[in-house]
Formats: structure tokens, sequence, C-alpha cells
């Protein structure tokens, strides 16, 4: 249960990638948290094949990550619209897209989940939200009839037709689609390669991509024809589609789920109405080239969840949940921006073959290539922050360390999501700063095995000689090595980020 007069401290709504780890995140910050899902059960299907470099080390930091390995195969390229990008051992520990079936991802965070005392409610649709000075009450159809929950906050992670976010009065600006894809997962047992990827023809393009043994998933893509959105996609019209641009259905049969979707480009105009926030496609929807949706959700969720918590717990004032806007709107503002314009190098017509052989072959320099493998594994983004040190506002490497307990991984230390002050200078300053945080942010003494740090896109870096870490793995403060190290600003970063100092 939550606080007094509320079922739990926050509500969740959707059962997806994003909502999951967000419940998973709350839980371990000892947050009470229930997750509401209008669907009885979990359908199967799996728009989302792959994750990114970033949310892999994301997954890695929660100690969870070997779970999705299992399951999954790395992949040693990426893609820009169909274009194959190179990846950079150095710049992290997990530097290929990992395909792994969104429906497996699902299944790992609910098993997760479950082992950390999530309460997930299916067959659960909001119908109403309303808040006050206190908290938030939803409105649920359930099977049983009407019910409603109370709680201190509510967070929509219930996708592209967000139910939370209409209900909350949030604006959804941006594109109308101008085409139609449909998936399915399918045989084809007249198909006579092991594979198509992305073959372009003059009424579209068309993938068949085997995930599993004897089974494919068929992506077809048709350029200005918008079907109803609120139509059921069928089998047949997968079959159709095939054949109109391919020329052939190569004996598709036997399909497991079929479903649409299109270049529309939307995001909320706030990811905060009061007590009310929004994550993942809720948040933003967009062209799903290059496999971004599912990995920006997840890192919304790791953003939002220990503010949340922070706030929650009484540890953090309220405002701090307004930097969830302003770190997260611009990484989805980025997203809407590059599927944009992957959209437009798909498109069929000799003027954009002649483009994309232009594109394509600019890829090959190693500066092109770099910055469209940061755009699109966000080992890039970089948060606004007061200072001006390269590692300040990014994703902190997972490095080696020598404790006292031997070699470790930065991430290691963040298993438990708590922030982390991490002093590799040997020094006494740090812990009498960290004093005042006691309880609230590890202090950890370490050496660095190596003398230089991959910062993307910077480069390397030399090791710090302290950092202070968020639970979500991002530099909220660092020191040079060699230097006396800014306390004041360290206090200042600490109270920022995790409430005041706290004397006795």
């Amino acid at each position: 249960m939550g606080h007094k007069g509320t079922d739990a401290d926050v509500i969740v709504a959707g059962a997806g990638p994003t909502g999951l780890m967000l419940a998973c995140e709350l839980r371990l910050a000892g947050v009470d948290v229930v997750v509401v899902e209008r669907l009885p059960e979990r359908t199967g299907e799996s728009r989302a094949g792959g994750i990114h470099s970033r949310t892999l080390e994301v997954l890695d930091q929660r100690g969870v990550l070997d779970r999705f390995l299992a399951e999954g195969e790395p992949q040693p390229v990426g893609h820009f619209s169909g274009l194959y990008l190179d990846f950079d051992e150095s710049e992290s520990r997990h530097p290929y897209p990992l395909m792994i079936l969104q429906s497996a991802v699902e299944r790992l965070l609910e098993e997760w989940a479950g082992e950390l005392g999530v309460r997930v409610r299916r067959s659960a649709a909001v119908s109403a939200v309303g808040q006050d000075a206190d908290g938030v009450t939803v409105g649920l159809d359930t099977a049983d009839g009407p019910a409603e929950l109370r709680a201190r906050y509510l967070v929509g992670c219930d996708g592209g037709r967000s139910a939370v976010r209409k209900l909350a009065g949030i604006g959804f600006p941006g594109t109308e689609a101008t085409m139609t894809a449909l998936i399915g997962d399918v045989e084809l047992p007249g198909l006579p390669e092991d594979y198509v990827w992305v073959r372009r023809t003059p009424g579209g393009d068309y993938s068949a991509i085997a995930f599993e043994p004897g089974w494919y998933r068929v992506i077809t893509s048709e350029y200005d024809r918008v079907a109803d959105r609120d139509a059921p996609a069928t089998f047949e019209q997968l079959r159709e589609s095939l054949v109109r641009v391919a020329g052939t259905d190569f004996g598709m049969r036997a399909p497991r789920w079929v479903s649409r979707f299109n270049d529309a480009a939307r995001q909320a105009d706030r990811y905060r109405a009061g007590r009310v926030l929004l994550a993942g496609d809720a948040a933003h929807i967009h062209f799903p080239a290059g496999g971004q949706g599912l990995n920006m959700g997840v890192q919304d969720a790791v953003n939002l969840g220990w503010k949340l918590a922070s706030v929650v717990r009484g540890d953090a004032p309220e405002t701090l949940l307004d930097s969830y806007h302003a770190e997260r709107h611009p990484v989805g503002e980025r997203v809407l921006h590059n599927t944009r314009a992957q959209a437009a190098l798909a498109r069929p017509g000799a003027a954009t073959d002649a483009l994309r052989e232009v594109f394509g072959s600019l890829m090959v320099f190693d500066d092109v290539n770099r910055v469209l493998r940061h755009m699109l594994t966000a080992l890039d983004v970089r948060y606004p922050v007061d200072g001006d040190h390269p590692m300040e506002g990014r994703r902190v490497f997972d490095a080696d360390l020598k404790t006292d307990g031997g070699v470790v991984g930065v991430y290691r230390l963040l298993h438990g999501a708590r922030p982390v002050l991490l002093d590799l200078s040997g020094g006494a300053e740090l812990a009498a700063v960290a004093a005042g945080w006691a309880g609230r942010v590890d202090l950890v003494a370490a050496r660095a095995e190596d003398e230089l740090w991959p910062v993307p896109p910077v480069g390397e870096v030399p090791a710090p000689a302290a950092l202070l870490i968020r639970p979500d793995g991002h530099v909220a403060w660092a020191a040079e090595a060699g230097g006396e190290p800014d306390t004041a600003a360290l206090r200042a970063a600490l109270t920022t980020w995790f409430g005041p100092a706290r004397v006795g």
C-alpha cells in the first residue's frame, strides 16, 4: 500500500516495456507501485525487434542484462533507413544491437517486476483521471465493472493512443501519416533466399527477416496509401500488399499476428501535467526506423523512475520532476527528426534512389557513420548541465575500477538504482561533503584501471578524479584528475538532484 488514503504511491498505466521498466525502477527505490493494463494478457505481438547499446547498458546497470542476452542475438551492424551502419567496440561494452523480440523483452521485464513485488492488474482500462493537491484518482473499466484507484502520482505508459494523455488534457502535435506499413510473423515456404532486407521496388519496399527458425517477420511499406487507423490489420491485407510490392506472396501462410504502422510523428507538448506524467509511446510516436521506439521508452523510464521515487520518499522537492521533461523532450524531438529523415529516404522513385546512393557513399566516412551511430544508439545523449567537464550530463562508461573487494565495473555500483559518489582521488574532501547525504548517496572509493575513458562523441578523455553518478547512469558532476575538486559545485549538484543536505 502507498501513503494513507492511497492504494499505491504510483500508478503506472500500461504493461509494455516502458511501464514495466518504470515499475521496476520504482520498486528498486522502495516505492509502492501498481501497474494497470487494459489487455487481459500479453498479446505475443512484437513490433519491436531489437535493443540498442544504451538500453543494453541500462539493463547492465541493473544487473539483469544476462537474461536478455540469453534470449537475443547480437547483430554486427545497424542501419539508417536500410543503409548499413558500423559500430565501434571501444565506445561501449555492448557496442552491437541485440536482436530480441518485444514479446521476450516484455516477458523478461514482467518476471523481474514480479521478483521486485510489482503488482500488475490486467483487464483494467483507464477511463477517468482526476488530480488534486494530494494525489490522483484513476477510474478503471475492469472485467468486474467500474473501479477506482488512488495514488500520489500517475504515469501514462499506455501507448500512442494513450488514454492518460487525453484525460490529462496534454496536447499531441505533429505530422500526419503519408504511408502505410504492414507487419506480421508468418511462414514463407516459397522464399528463395535466407532473408530479404529492405528490398526497394517501384511500389514500395519489403523485408522478410528470420527471427525464429521457420518464421519470418514480413514488413511491407507502401507510400501515398494511408489506411484507416481504426480498421484492424488482416493477414489478407499483408498478403495482398506483399504481392503488390514484391510480385508474389512467397506462399505466405500460418500468420501468428498482423499489425500496421505508419510514419505519423507526434510528441506530447509536455511530459508532465501536475501529478500526471507520460513516458514511452504515450509521449512520442514516430516511424519505427532504426528501432528506436522501445529503446527511448525504456530510457524515459530510467530517467523518470529515480526522480519520481525521490519526490515520493520526500528526499527531493517536487520541482525535480520538471527536469524529466527538460531532459527527455529534446531526446524525443531528435528521434522524431531523424525518423522523418529516414522515412523520406525510404520513399520509392528515381529521385530517392539517387539520394540514397549519395547518402550511402557518405556513410563510408567514419565521421558520418559516428554521428548516425550515436544518434540511433543514444550513446551521445547529454542532458543540460552547469559544469564544463566533458563527462557531465553524459552517460558514464562502464570502466573497470580497483576496489577493496576486487575489480568491478562502474555499472556494478548502480545495481541498486542509487546515486554514487565515486572517489578515484584517494582524498578526504569528498567524504566530508558526502556526509550530508548519507543514506541517500553511496560513497565509493576506488582506483581507475584505465587512464582514458571513452565519452561519445567527444572521444577518449582522461580518467576523472571523482564522479557524481545519478541512478540512471548520467554524470551530475565530475572532477579533473590532478586538480582540487570543486566541492562547492559538488554540493550544488547533490542538492539539485538529491535534495538538501541533512545535518546530524
